[in-house]
């Protein structure tokens, strides 16, 4: 029986679990949770799954902009070209819509049809911030009209804005934007998101785009098995951090029997799949170079796992993400594409190996991404950003 470690703990391929324990469970050091973390999340070996089966695994991708998505799956998946994941939104398999964190994501069709009614508690708290811009409206009838408009034709939100302007004159606009977004998924129509041939965002409901209803709302006992397969080992508090959701204690309490449990170094109590991978914390991590507002950074109360101490805040500046670099697994950098260069600026001095390794890195995703335009590739150094 072969047997892998795992920080201080030992875990045999039978998914049994022996070693130092904090508490009652192992622990996990910073090192074998982000190796963890990587192997979930396709980064620490690049995956040959399509580009439809990784959005589904990893439970959709961050899209606040167009392009994020596409440089997420290129880190990712071997083999991948942009045109895959465009031809799916095109054809209806994926699409763009609102979900966890009040945050565009591009979701398969299957999970934009569960996932967005499990967020949906807190859309409507979302609402309720909004509440005195929208006195004397009725939301049941403002989500009936918005709903007969964008299914009648898709509305940008300044169109539906002005049409329900026209029935509540009174209201606040962005109350009554915001109120036809929470209370509908609206989802963004083609040729927004396209690689290559984007357009203006246009709205319409994701049962119409679709041609399929919504599900109930589901207990989430399913989805905290699928937030562990690509973001575990994790806390309670880590997937409400991811869903936006809160009260998530008796899900987990629920799947508990089903689940293996362990601390991390402060002690917080981490649930995970038995059979998932946690791979040594020595295996190595290749150079990776993510988009802004990748999930890897974003969906754990505690970051740790990917961002050092010393680093924290330095992927923003403002409220505007920097794309980033991964080196040896953490955050080590952030990069851009400017005037025919791929500018790397590491927050820390590169090994002669490291900035080897990040230029053929840096190669392989400008192929992929941009073919055969030349770009030089440049190391620079960065300028702190805020802190998130």
């Amino acid at each position: 029986m072969t047997k892998t470690t795992t920080g201080t703990t030992t875990r045999s391929t039978t998914g049994t679990t022996t070693g130092t324990t904090t508490g009652t469970a192992p622990a996990l050091g910073i090192r074998a949770l982000n190796r963890a973390t990587l192997a979930r999340q396709l980064l620490l070996t690049r995956s040959p799954l399509s580009a439809e089966a990784a959005v589904e695994h990893l439970l959709g991708l961050q899209a606040q902009n167009v392009k994020p998505p596409y440089y997420a799956l290129a880190a990712r998946l071997d083999g991948f070209a942009p045109e895959e994941l465009s031809a799916l939104l095109a054809d209806r398999e994926v699409v763009r819509i609102v979900t966890m964190r009040s945050t565009i994501h591009t979701h398969t069709a299957d999970d934009c049809l569960t996932l967005r009614p499990l967020v949906q508690a807190a859309r409507d708290r979302e609402l309720n911030a909004f509440r005195k811009g929208l006195t004397g409206v009725d939301l049941d009838r403002l989500a009936a009209l918005a709903r007969e408009l964008v299914e009648a034709e898709p509305r940008t939100m300044a169109q539906l804005r002005a049409a329900l302007l026209a029935e509540w004159p009174d209201a606040d606009p962005q109350s009554l934007s915001v109120a036809a977004r929470c209370r509908l998924p609206l989802v963004q129509v083609t040729p927004r998101g396209l690689w290559g041939g984007s357009g203006q965002v246009a709205l319409t409901t994701a049962e119409h785009w679709l041609g399929r209803p919504a599900e109930p709302v589901p207990a989430p006992d399913a989805t905290v098995l699928r937030y562990l397969a690509a973001f575990g080992p994790a806390s309670v508090k880590d997937m409400q951090t991811w869903a936006g959701l809160t009260r998530l204690r008796d899900a987990f309490e629920r799947l508990r029997p089903r689940l293996v449990t362990f601390r991390d170094p402060a002690g917080v109590e981490l649930f995970d799949l038995p059979d998932a991978p946690r791979p040594d914390p020595d295996t190595p991590a290749p150079p990776r170079f993510l988009p802004e507002f990748d999930n890897l950074l974003l969906s754990h109360a505690d970051r740790t796992r990917v961002v050092p101490p010393g680093y924290r805040g330095r992927a923003w500046q403002g409220n505007q993400a920097h794309r980033t670099l991964l080196v040896d697994g953490f955050l080590a950098g952030v990069w851009k594409l400017e005037a025919g260069a791929l500018v790397v600026e590491p927050f820390g001095k590169l090994t002669g190996a490291q900035r080897a390794d990040v230029t053929a890195e840096g190669e392989r995703m400008l192929t992929t991404m941009h073919g055969g335009a030349a770009y030089d590739i440049r190391f620079g150094t960065v300028v702190a950003g805020g802190r998130r």
